[in-house]
């Protein structure tokens, strides 16, 4: 059992839950988001892309990826959503607004895994954001804007259906390969796109009137802090590079130790520094090491040669390459004093740092708060598509509690009604924005 719901009763029925609520319609005039519904869908999902033993692998152009597709598609349909998918893969669920000449406002997630993870990290937000269009159906509520509801593909393989939308989905990306064998190029054709006609995707800064993304944090400071709702000031930035140490392979055996130009002891010593310069400088950056490759791999032979990742966060690009330029010159000690030769190699899969929306931050605030919920102002260190989409349009992202702090992995889990509250949040700001936004 999770630990939370040993002191928080979980209710399917989200209209029990706050007071003021008679026949689902909130006290303020909203419609209430059924909870039990909400879960139902994700449970049905997670259905799709599973291994023999039942592990969740639901990566970007697998079979399960293309089941799950459809599945979401089916419930935007029943949404009344006219949908479609565009060059780059993406499923785009479309609602007319009532004023000709207005923006859409645009709002989802997407539900690709990373390998052997959970079925909250997006899944959840494009399950809320069908909810909230299945809402307005239910209750005949017209609004000005055009609504889209976006579910992107290939997230988890480096943003590729938000990139396309932001022009910045570089050539080069469309030849990286992800755990299933397809390079991207090869995974936009399997799931509907058509990359011949990548630059019609392109949205320009006066194509949509604002982005709005639901997620799970991914961390443990809402589940700890006993926080409602995650009001995201920003998304860091990552820069990731290739490091190469460069040594001579030799005998194991019968290479005295002082007479070595071992690569991989090296790149030990630089793993430490790593840790160390991001720790010594003041803030919440990050860096990591996450992957390392030792040649030839023999466990009778020196390494003569290593690369390993590198890998920056921040919400400031200047204290990320601040951070770069340390690491680089402790690296380049280590070497010397190792006699191996060290390089780094730029990485074409970064992410620029993107402060979302004041404007839209408020809004959200102002509606939990009618809702009694309880809010935090935090930052996103993991990336996602609301950052892609912030280069072109006002963009916002609200989080809802990962319990334990779990993510990425097959125990990340979110209590319905945690969801159900965020999801509520997220109706009543598009309806906000619907009113007040031109």
């Amino acid at each position: 059992m999770h630990s939370r719901t040993l002191h928080k009763v979980s209710i399917y029925l989200f209209v029990l839950l706050i007071p003021g609520i008679a026949n689902g319609i909130l006290a303020q005039g909203y419609p209430a988001i059924n909870s039990a519904r909400l879960e139902q869908s994700l449970l049905t999902l997670a259905t799709f892309g599973r291994d023999a033993d039942g592990t969740p692998n639901r990566v970007a152009f697998s079979d399960g990826d293309i089941e799950g597709r459809a599945y979401a598609m089916s419930l935007m349909m029943e949404a009344g959503l006219q949908v479609s998918i565009d060059a780059a893969a993406n499923i785009i669920g479309f609602r007319a607004g009532t004023e000709p000449g207005l923006k859409p406002i645009a709002f989802g997630s997407h539900i690709d895994m990373v390998p052997h993870g959970g079925n909250y990290d997006g899944c959840a937000g494009s399950m809320a954001a069908i909810q909230v269009a299945r809402v307005l159906k239910e209750n005949a509520i017209n609004t000005r804007h055009p609504l889209e509801i976006i579910l992107f593909s290939n997230e988890e393989g480096g943003v590729m259906g938000s990139r396309a939308m932001a022009g910045e989905l570089k050539p080069a990306a469309l030849q990286v390969r992800n755990s299933t064998g397809y390079t991207m190029a090869q995974g936009i054709q399997r799931l509907g796109g058509d990359t011949t006609r990548l630059a019609n995707v392109q949205r320009s800064t006066n194509d949509v009137t604002a982005f709005l993304e639901l997620h799970i944090e991914q961390g443990g400071i809402l589940d700890s802090e006993g926080i409602d709702i995650g009001i995201v000031e920003g998304i860091v930035g990552l820069n990731w590079w290739d490091v190469t140490f460069t040594g001579k392979a030799n005998h194991a055996g019968t290479t005295p130790m002082r007479m070595r130009q071992d690569a991989l002891l090296a790149a030990a010593r630089f793993i430490q520094a790593v840790n160390e310069e991001a720790l010594r400088m003041n803030g919440t950056q990050v860096a990591t090491v996450g992957r390392i490759e030792a040649y030839p791999g023999a466990p009778n032979v020196i390494p003569g040669e290593v690369t390993l990742s590198l890998e920056i966060r921040d919400l400031s690009e200047e204290v990320i390459f601040d951070l770069y330029d340390k690491i680089v010159a402790r690296g380049t000690q280590i070497a010397d004093e190792s006699e191996v030769a060290i390089s780094f190699l730029k990485l074409d899969t970064t992410g620029k740092p993107a402060l979302t929306d004041e404007r839209l931050q408020s809004i959200i605030e102002r509606e939990s708060e009618a809702l009694k919920f309880t809010t935090k102002r935090m930052q996103s260190g993991a990336g996602h598509d609301a950052q892609d989409m912030a280069l072109i349009t006002p963009s916002a992202m609200l989080f809802v509690p990962s319990e334990g702090g779990i993510s990425h992995a097959p125990d990340e889990y979110t209590l319905p009604e945690e969801l159900a509250k965020g999801t509520q949040v997220l109706l009543q700001t598009i309806l906000r924005v619907d009113r007040e936004w031109d």
